[in-house]
């Protein structure tokens, strides 16, 4: 089967692969579409992801498809299901699964990062992270279901209130999920910083955000009960602490490189009982990201800015090709 292998740091080729063995507790799902994210750019770079991807690997952790095969324990899927697949799979052994934090699992997996994912025609994953899909959601749509669920978890870790002013720093696709997000979960006023003009705009028009800031000119005021940093980079985490009321939270949403710094003002920290929280994966949050899907609340397709095949996912990888908001890769004609 075709495949799209990691091969080194910066490094893929086209593969003819075996298609993989289907496990009693395992489901065979034929690609339809594979997400392309940050993730995806970090291991192409040689960095971690949600654990490291070790050469040969097959990337693609955001993923939908059709039932292929099944293996003889799996009742949940059947033959022909639409489905999509959450990456992260736990071991349900360690401290931290048994204390209900299974997202810091100590021997974490994940589909397309330490076992092969979706950007190859066919690949396997435990039932227990295969989802089917509502008719309602197209097999495109699916593929951003793993990023809308790391969104959903990192709006559980905060506490949102609909009198809170609220305002997401990013405007990329996951800053662009959040402003729908604290909308669906009742916040009455969401305001948008980014860099962009034109991104800015599209949210104010579609999404109904009330303040915009482009950070390269505009002060952004320190007026907000909630902040979501969606970028990762010092500066933009900075403005995330520096827009802060009294009683404010921060989701440091956005992934840093390994060994990145910020600095902030400590005192302020305290004088202002402010609570920063990170947020990592996605712990059991797919099942809210598909209601959030299915019932209309969110609008990925109007933020999927290109649709690539196999053989292009590297130029995205590497910059390339410019302008991307949002890529998925169409993998087969499911």
């Amino acid at each position: 089967m075709k495949a799209l292998v990691l091969t080194g740091t910066k490094k893929m080729e086209i593969q003819d692969l075996a298609k993989p063995e289907v496990k009693p507790n395992e489901v065979l799902v034929n690609t339809a579409y594979a997400g392309i994210c940050g993730t995806d750019r970090a291991l192409y770079a040689g960095l971690p992801g949600s654990a490291n991807a070790v050469p040969p690997i097959v990337l693609g952790h955001e993923n939908s498809g059709i039932v292929a095969e099944i293996g003889s324990e799996v009742t949940n899927v059947k033959v022909g299901d639409r489905v999509t697949v959450d990456p992260n799979i736990y071991c349900g052994q360690c401290k931290y699964c048994r204390t209900d934090r299974p997202e810091l699992c100590d021997n974490l997996s994940a589909v397309g990062v330490t076992r092969n994912g979706g950007l190859e025609e066919s690949f396997t994953a435990p039932s227990s992270v295969v989802y089917p899909i509502p008719e309602s959601v197209s097999l495109k749509d699916a593929a951003t279901l793993e990023p809308i669920s790391c969104a959903v978890h990192g709006m559980s870790l905060i506490d949102v209130k609909p009198y809170q002013k609220a305002l997401v720093i990013g405007d990329g696709f996951m800053g662009q999920l959040f402003v729908q997000l604290l909308q669906a979960y009742g916040v009455h006023q969401v305001d948008f910083a980014g860099i962009i003009d034109e991104k800015l705009a599209f949210n104010k028009e579609k999404f109904g955000v009330t303040n915009t800031y482009n950070t390269k000119r505009d002060s952004i005021p320190a007026d907000y009960d909630v902040v979501i940093e969606a970028v990762g980079l010092p500066e933009t985490q900075e403005q995330a602490v520096e827009a802060t009321k009294k009683g404010a939270q921060v989701l440091m949403f956005g992934v840093g490189k390994p060994n990145q710094t910020f600095s902030m003002n400590t005192y302020e920290v305290y004088q202002k009982q402010l609570k920063i929280q990170g947020a990592f994966i996605n712990p059991y949050a797919f099942e809210d990201a598909i209601a959030l899907l299915a019932s209309g609340e969110l609008d990925v397709d109007s933020l999927i800015s290109h649709e690539v095949s196999l053989e292009q996912v590297e130029d995205v990888l590497n910059g390339k090709v410019k302008g991307v908001s949002k890529a998925v890769v169409k993998v087969s004609n499911q």
